[in-house]
């Protein structure tokens, strides 16, 4: 038996291949990465270059959901625009019931809700995303969520999808401290990008959220930060260079 041609039907060692290869669209996606500091969270994302008579103004990897909540997104752009309309669906009922915004972690449990109820019935397949949702809850608390096709989803102080997001996620290990700031937390994420960019500033977009509000640094600003980081690495060098010529 054809075990991943039926979304509904296991395999006798357990997987939904399905839904694992909708995990492998995933891993063909640009990557995305969150940040969480202390005072904002920041997201970056991997463009894809735009053609010559392309808007790329269209070209969107980053959305918002409401006004404290964004999502990021790797995999299939379609999927993710459908999931996107939902979400921010959600967040409007929310404030009309409730009469108070939405937490992160709401909206991140009815997206993983939607995408796990596309895993379970037949005649569909699994949405070709992983997200990553960030914000501020109505108490000042930064929050990132990453969900994924399967329909689960974890909390997270950095994390990575897409394309490479296992080396910039061992990236982020490494270099991710529990008190980082916004600036520290912008320059993080766009250094965990250049692992696996080589175009630049013009091929990374960088979003910030703060309690206040939230910005997207241009690409002069990008440029700047990356000219101090090739700065910090030449001189790291230096100083490597300089220990070696000592020590022999």
């Amino acid at each position: 038996m054809s075990y991943d041609r039926a979304l509904t039907v296991f395999s006798p060692d357990g997987h939904l291949f399905q839904v694992e290869y909708a995990q492998e669209a995933v891993r063909k996606g640009t990557c995305a990465v969150g940040i969480c500091g202390t005072d904002a969270v920041v997201l970056g994302v991997e463009k894809k270059a735009a053609l010559k008579l392309q808007d790329s103004r269209t070209m969107r990897k980053i959305h918002q959901l409401d006004q404290h909540i964004f999502i990021a997104s790797a995999g299939l752009v379609a999927d993710a625009r459908v999931l996107v309309d939902m979400a921010r669906v959600e967040c409007q009922n929310h404030r009309l019931t409730i009469e108070d915004p939405p937490t992160v972690e709401f909206i991140t449990h009815y997206v993983a809700s939607i995408q796990q109820r596309y895993t379970q019935s037949g005649g569909r397949r699994p949405f070709g995303i992983s997200t990553l949702i960030v914000g501020f809850d109505p108490d000042g608390s930064p929050r990132l969520f990453q969900t994924d096709p399967s329909g689960i989803y974890y909390q997270w102080k950095a994390n990575s999808i897409g394309r490479n997001s296992q080396t910039v996620r061992e990236y982020l290990e490494k270099h991710y401290s529990e008190n980082i700031g916004e600036a520290d937390a912008v320059k993080l994420a766009v250094k965990s990008l250049l692992e696996v960019v080589q175009t630049g500033a013009k091929n990374i977009d960088i979003l910030v959220i703060t309690k206040d509000g939230s910005r997207t640094p241009n690409v002069d600003e990008i440029e700047g930060v990356i000219k101090v980081i090739e700065a910090e690495k030449a001189e790291e060098a230096e100083k490597k260079a300089a220990r070696r010529t000592t020590s022999s």
